[in-house]
């Protein structure tokens, strides 16, 4: 279906209206492109400054199919659709990218551990959990404590749980969610490598970044990862085009990873822009979300190279009580004119993802330290200690 919009370039829609979204969008003003966009309201992020907004929800049929008609390509910000109504959305003649096919596996966690197990990519033991016989017998194999995952619907450290003991895992076991269970990897440290495939088949990958975590939600990247041998990001690199391809992935992919002494494993698939490549914005010649539009619309993709020896994005995490951000960004600039700060127009409560602050440079521990003073100085309003 030939959707047109300004200067005869394709609608693209993107389910959702999220931070993603948002950044979309702005990729999507460059090119001359119009993003539509399904939104639950509209105060969502990319609700406030899109202007080709649909209201409605992405768990309705009726919404969706309707929505899709005013687009040449569907994608999507999060993972969250019912594949069903993906399913109907294609059977309806609508381009739906990346498929339903593909997007199972970034949905269903259980069914993505089975496909990568029987592709031979490296994944931690896992198994489908029904039953406390079938957790006692997978924690007598693999030891205590181990992993309880719900096979959908979680993110952000929502939905996995650490479990010492079968007594520790009752109240999971008795939530009525369907669960695998994973050996609690030993693990040095979390990377990403993430890349984008076109249906032409073509593919890009940026360097691979390291990820930090805090009670389950990132808070920084670093790119490229520091220490890591050319080897294994090359490694890194060839795992996660190979799963474009197995998997038939179109957009961008994040393949989340676990370094461990024995080499990398894979922990999580994304397949949309990812919170490990918001620094391309600035930190690569491609950004991710230029990129997913490029492969969604089967356009060449474009290069991935850093502009920078060294890029860090910190999470800005909403705070306590309600800051005077326009105070605190006067004062930011002041102080670092360099740092770029992204802010999602979302309403601030404590823990939730409400921006991104970047920096680049030549030394990493300055880099890293500008971008988290100044992730943190607009969190708290005030400076950390050196």
């Amino acid at each position: 279906m030939t959707v047109r919009g300004a200067m005869d370039l394709p609608v693209v829609g993107m389910v959702g209206g999220g931070q993603l979204s948002r950044m979309t969008h702005q990729a999507a003003i460059a090119l001359g492109l119009s993003l539509r966009v399904l939104a639950d309201a509209t105060h969502d992020s990319a609700a406030l400054v899109a202007n080709n907004v649909v209201v409605g929800s992405h768990t309705s049929e009726k919404d969706l199919l309707a929505f899709a008609d005013g687009c040449e390509v569907v994608t999507f910000d999060h993972e969250h659709v019912p594949g069903e109504l993906i399913r109907a959305m294609e059977a309806a003649g609508h381009t739906v990218l990346p498929s339903s096919a593909a997007l199972r596996h970034a949905q269903d966690k259980l069914v993505m551990r089975e496909r990568l197990h029987h592709l031979g990519a490296p994944i931690p033991p896992f198994a489908a959990i029904t039953t406390k016989e079938d957790l006692e017998a997978f924690g007598d194999e693999h030891g205590w404590p181990l992993v309880l995952k719900a096979a959908t619907g979680g993110y952000d450290g929502k939905g996995v749980w650490i479990v010492d003991s079968l007594d520790d895992a009752a109240p999971v076991l008795g939530s009525g969610v369907r669960l695998l269970a994973e050996h609690k990897v030993p693990l040095q440290r979390e990377l990403a490598a993430v890349v984008a495939r076109s249906p032409y088949g073509q593919a890009a990958a940026w360097p691979v970044v390291e990820t930090v975590q805090s009670d389950g939600i990132c808070v920084e990247v670093v790119a490229p990862a520091p220490g890591l041998s050319e080897e294994r990001a090359l490694e890194a690199q060839g795992l996660a085009l190979r799963l474009a391809q197995e998997l038939d992935v179109v957009g961008v992919l994040a393949v989340e990873l676990f370094e461990t002494a024995d080499g990398l494993l894979v922990n999580e698939l994304a397949m949309r822009p990812h919170n490990s490549g918001h620094w391309t914005i600035e930190g690569a010649r491609t950004s991710q979300f230029e990129q997913h539009l490029r492969a969604v619309l089967d356009y060449p993709l474009g290069t991935t190279t850093l502009t920078a020896p060294v890029v860090v994005m910190a999470n800005l995490l909403g705070g306590a009580g309600d800051p005077d951000l326009d105070k605190r960004l006067h004062l930011l600039f002041a102080k670092d004119p360099a740092l770029k700060v992204h802010l999602y127009g979302k309403e601030v409560r404590p823990g939730r993802k409400i921006g991104h602050v970047t920096a680049l440079g030549n030394d990493l521990a300055e880099t890293r330290a500008r971008a988290n003073a100044g992730a943190h100085y607009l969190r708290t309003g005030e400076w950390p200690t050196p």
